[in-house]
């Protein structure tokens, strides 16, 4: 079983920054993707970035420029570093990890960008 719990959201302004992060504990193997989904008040639940163990990463069109994923495999942790922020980051954000066709989710953070 997979235990993720993630910490670092809160309320910032426009033009600022967070940092997200998201611990992974359990049976935990080497090979998995990780990353972060969002999800505005209405909207759809939508990837914002991922990382596999090897350290390929992708993201959302709306966040590339502005947002980074990386990870510390020995610490089986993920980081979102959000820089830029704009009020249409704002959203509770939940990071993921898959690993052999199942996926385990965290609890989701709060982000909210406003002046």
């Amino acid at each position: 079983q997979v235990q993720l719990v993630e910490s670092g959201g809160g309320l910032v302004q426009p033009g600022g920054s967070l940092r997200l992060s998201c611990a992974a504990s359990g049976n935990i193997f080497s090979s998995n993707t990780m990353g972060w989904y969002r999800q505005a008040p209405g909207k759809q639940r939508d990837l914002v970035a991922a990382i596999t163990n090897g350290g390929s990463t992708r993201y959302a069109d709306s966040v590339k420029a502005r947002f980074t994923i990386f990870r510390a495999n020995a610490k089986n942790t993920v980081y979102l570093q959000m820089n830029s922020l704009r009020p249409e980051d704002t959203a509770v954000y939940s990071c993921y990890l898959d690993q052999f066709g199942s996926r385990t989710w965290g609890q989701g953070t709060q982000v909210t960008v406003s002046s």
